[in-house]
């Protein structure tokens, strides 16, 4: 028994051993295959979806895009240098009394447009008219005494040639005789002033212009050269002030001293209607040395009073008149790396990436040098989804969506561009030149166009 026990207990821990030997790896290898198949599938999976948001992505890319565009015209534009102004009157004039006394009436209805000389104010007369009665008593006393004079003289010339008086007499009688003509004159002069201040107390226009409102009323004492009545401003001609960068100067002084005659546009605050048109007429003789801007004058035709005082302008002062400009719309100007370019609609109703070089942007439209042809579709709606040789659907601009029109210049202008008014989100086109000959922006003299 002891022998059999000793032959079997090596052989039991062998038969263990060599079945954990190979189910081991077994093991090993079947998680290895779960991980493996776990991770085909979710690799299966993300390809699927991939391969579908791809092709997804090419049936959109290869779906035609919807555009709104419009053609290139060639017309008639202005090229004008724009500045901020400020309507004055041709001439204003402050009303004061030139005699003290108390405001006995008010011939004016305020707001009344009123003739020079028209009676606008009356002062009591009724001192002076004293004044000037008392002023004739002192010439009449005064006469009566001169005429006493040149009797006595007449005598005492007489009885100097018959010997009887002395010579010193007669130059005494002739000295009086002088002191009271010129008393004479002293009072014919007293009498001249007393009766201009007589006649001063009626106040009236010294110009042709629009009464304000009147800023004394009857009964009031009012006092010489200091109250202020009534101010009259001369509005038709009306006057407007603008100022340039002194770097425009001299290209309007040049034309001004040219003799031409340069035509000046007011337009409203947001440049939406033109208000009135008028011509320069000067130019300061200095520079104001605080903001580098020189001073120049318009002068406008006001009879319908559209322009009134201290109001303020957009001014297009214009210097020429390009015949033949190729306008767009500016939301048809875009930008990018490769610079300034319109999305360009092909016959085949695809769109090519179109560089064009700017020559100005006018209001809600955009000149252009080159890069275009009259009669060109451009692309003004859309423009953010293209790319080069993409197809699209193109329709013509919706009416009633702020485009040209409604910022007033283009359409104004011309009133018969196909796309005036349609046009959608045209103001503040990308890519508009700023170069050393761009014109300054509506408030802050900022680069809008070049000539």
């Amino acid at each position: 028994m002891d022998s059999i026990s000793t032959e079997m207990k090596p052989t039991a821990p062998a038969s263990g051993s060599g079945s954990g030997g190979w189910l081991r790896p077994i093991l090993y290898l079947l998680v290895l295959v779960l991980f493996g198949a776990a991770g085909w599938r979710i690799y299966s999976n993300h390809k699927a979806s991939a391969d579908q948001a791809a092709s997804q992505a090419n049936a959109l890319q290869a779906r035609p895009t919807p555009v709104q565009a419009v053609p290139v015209e060639s017309r008639p534009m202005p090229i004008y240098l724009n500045a901020l102004g400020t309507v004055t009157p041709y001439n204003s004039v402050t009303v004061k009394a030139r005699v003290s006394g108390q405001l006995e009436k008010v011939n004016f209805t305020e707001g009344q447009t009123i003739h020079a000389g028209q009676t606008i104010l009356q002062i009591d007369p009724k001192p002076y008219k004293a004044a000037l009665d008392q002023a004739k008593g002192t010439l009449a006393h005064d006469s009566a005494l001169l005429k006493n004079a040149q009797a006595e003289y007449t005598r005492y010339k007489a009885l100097f040639e018959a010997g009887i008086v002395s010579k010193e007499q007669l130059d005494l009688q002739q000295s009086n005789l002088g002191q009271y003509e010129g008393a004479i004159e002293a009072d014919k002069a007293a009498i001249e002033n007393t009766q201009l201040q007589l006649d001063w107390c009626t106040v009236q226009s010294p110009i042709t212009g629009k009464l304000g409102l009147r800023l004394v009323d009857a009964g009031n004492i009012i006092t010489a050269n200091t109250t202020n009545l009534v101010i009259v401003n001369q509005v038709d001609p009306i006057a407007v002030y603008f100022t340039l960068p002194e770097n425009q100067l001299p290209q309007v002084l040049g034309m001004l001293h040219e003799g031409r005659s340069l035509t000046v546009e007011a337009w409203d605050r947001g440049e939406t209607a033109k208000i009135a048109t008028g011509e320069l007429l000067t130019a300061d003789n200095q520079i104001d040395t605080t903001t580098g801007t020189g001073k120049l004058k318009a002068v406008f035709a006001n009879p319908q009073e559209t322009l009134f005082p201290n109001q303020f302008v957009n001014i297009h002062l214009i210097l020429e008149e390009r015949p033949n400009a190729l306008v767009v719309p500016g939301a048809a100007i875009q930008t990018g790396t490769q610079g300034t370019f319109v999305w360009a609609v092909q016959p085949d109703n695809t769109v090519k990436n179109q560089s064009v070089k700017i020559a100005l942007a006018e209001g809600q439209v955009t000149i252009l040098d080159t890069g275009v042809t009259p009669g060109d579709k451009v692309v003004i709606d859309g423009a953010d989804r293209l790319r080069n040789g993409a197809s699209v659907i193109v329709s013509a601009p919706r009416a009633g969506r702020g485009g040209a029109a409604g910022a007033g210049a283009p359409a104004s202008a011309n009133p018969a561009a196909p796309w005036a008014g349609k046009a959608e989100g045209q103001a503040g086109a990308p890519g508009a030149a700023t170069s050393q000959h761009a014109w300054p922006g509506k408030a802050g003299d900022q680069p809008r166009k070049k000539q």
